[in-house]
């Protein structure tokens, strides 16, 4: 059995260009949380900035995919470039729609418990793991490629000018994105919290401090809403999403 929280929270802009999908539920606003056996999906999106229409690309996206009946059978690389087919079209359709593009990161929890992750852009998944923090997806961006090929440090990638320059995400009308898809087929560990969060978090919040507020002894819901709050405290000024998953044992009754 799975515990699924999210919560999605617009920030200092007027809008939201986030989305959260827990299972089959999709949040523009909010929070959310659900106990669930597999399969099921979990992800994140962030409408890529002075795009048109990044809240609904982001929306878009993720009510495509909830609507995928995910099972091992399931390609999700294929799947996500339907996706982002299905949006290019309907971004061809009115002008306030034109190019409108989002990242998604999310995981996919098959029937017999094993964790696939599935990236496109700088969206993150996270696993915290016997009080470690380890970045499980790779960020698309500019500046992960210079790190990558050794012209830059991990300390310049921090500061990078065009740190927020990222590849080709979905719904790009130009060039297909490539989604990377990590599979882990021994699944989740008992006490593992995987965390998926958009760049609103990151962008303010290390990794230090997300693995201390993942530490906490606060339900899950309340440590997730101590991370937006912590954003925000340090000068966040974009929309911030999270979403968190644990696995308990069969037997225990999941506290909702």
């Amino acid at each position: 059995m799975y515990y699924c929280c999210g919560i999605t929270e617009k920030g200092v802009p007027a809008h939201n260009e986030d989305a959260l999908l827990l299972h089959r539920t999709v949040k523009t606003e909010g929070a959310a949380k659900m106990a669930i056996d597999a399969p099921f999906l979990v992800a994140v999106c962030d409408g890529v900035s002075g795009e048109q229409a990044g809240e609904l690309a982001s929306r878009t996206c993720l009510e495509l995919l909830a609507d995928v009946p995910y099972s091992q059978k399931i390609n999700l690389r294929r799947t996500i470039l339907d996706i982002h087919t299905q949006i290019t079209e309907i971004s061809r359709e009115e002008r306030e729609t034109a190019n409108m593009q989002t990242t998604l990161c999310g995981i996919a929890i098959d029937e017999e418990d094993g964790l696939h992750c599935f990236n496109v852009g700088d969206s993150r998944l996270y696993r915290y793991r016997s009080g470690a923090l380890e970045q499980l997806s790779r960020d698309q961006t500019l500046v992960q490629m210079l790190f990558e090929e050794g012209s830059i440090t991990s300390e310049e990638k921090k500061h990078h000018a065009h740190r927020h320059i990222v590849m080709p995400v979905v719904g790009n009308l130009e060039s297909e994105p490539k989604p990377e898809v990590m599979i882990y087929p021994d699944g989740m560990r008992l006490g593992d919290v995987l965390l998926l969060c958009t760049d609103g978090l990151t962008d303010t919040v290390t990794d230090y401090e997300i693995a201390r507020v993942l530490a906490g002894p606060r339900p899950l819901p309340d440590r997730l809403r101590e991370l937006v709050l912590l954003a925000l405290s340090n000068g966040g000024r974009d929309n911030i999403t999270l979403a968190a998953v644990t696995r308990y044992p069969d037997e225990v009754e999941i506290p909702l």
